[in-house]
């Protein structure tokens, strides 16, 4: 039996704390796109993980939103 591997990359990103379920919820809109895990729900740290097909979907999405989770927000 072979076993599956899933290649994934990842980006640390710091946004605003209180705009942290925003960019969830988002994310989880784009099934597939990402997936985000809280490394310091204090200072707004998160780590994005997503398949290497997706880069270029979730970096324009980024983009986007931007304006709407930057720290300091």
């Amino acid at each position: 039996m072979a076993a599956i591997t899933m290649q994934s990359e990842h980006i640390f990103l710091r946004i605003s704390p209180c705009r942290i379920w925003y960019l969830k919820f988002i994310l989880e809109g784009y099934d597939g796109v990402a997936v985000l895990s809280t490394i310091d729900s204090l200072t707004g740290l998160v780590l994005l993980r997503f398949p290497p097909d997706q880069r270029k979907t979730l970096l324009t999405l980024l983009a986007h939103l931007a304006p709407h989770v930057r720290k300091g927000v």
